[in-house]
């Protein structure tokens, strides 16, 4: 099973440069209306500008609407410490800077040019 996991955000371009700096990487796809991004093993990371899922999805609740954060990515790769500071260095909110967790990873999280919270995370030894 592969699985796209689709933000919905403000501003398309805006967002497709902030990922492509945070992630490392150029986007697979990138047309009006949506950038993905391949992450691994069959997940991508899509962008979706608001207005556009408002005209696809009707009765969706307005996702341009006050709201808190509104979504997490959990990414766990080899060196967080290096994409959290590439996500900074894009604009990103430092909400959390690179920490063991509990959970047995060491995590840095900030917040991205939506309101998204973005964690780049590694395994504990």
């Amino acid at each position: 099973m592969d699985a796209n996991f689709i933000l919905y955000v403000k501003d398309q371009a805006r967002s497709r440069e902030f990922y492509a700096i945070a992630l490392g990487m150029a986007p697979r796809l990138d047309v009006p209306g949506m950038t993905e991004f391949e992450l691994s093993g069959g997940c991508v990371l899509g962008l979706m500008p608001e207005k556009g899922i408002k005209r696809l999805l009707l009765g969706l609740p307005d996702p341009e609407g006050p709201a808190g954060a509104r979504a997490e990515v959990y990414l766990i790769v080899a060196d967080p410490a290096a994409y959290h500071a590439r996500a900074l260095a894009a604009g990103a909110a430092e909400l959390s800077p690179l920490a063991p967790r509990d959970w047995g990873h060491k995590a840095a999280y900030s917040l991205d040019l939506d309101g998204h919270v973005l964690a780049f995370a590694a395994k504990l030894p």
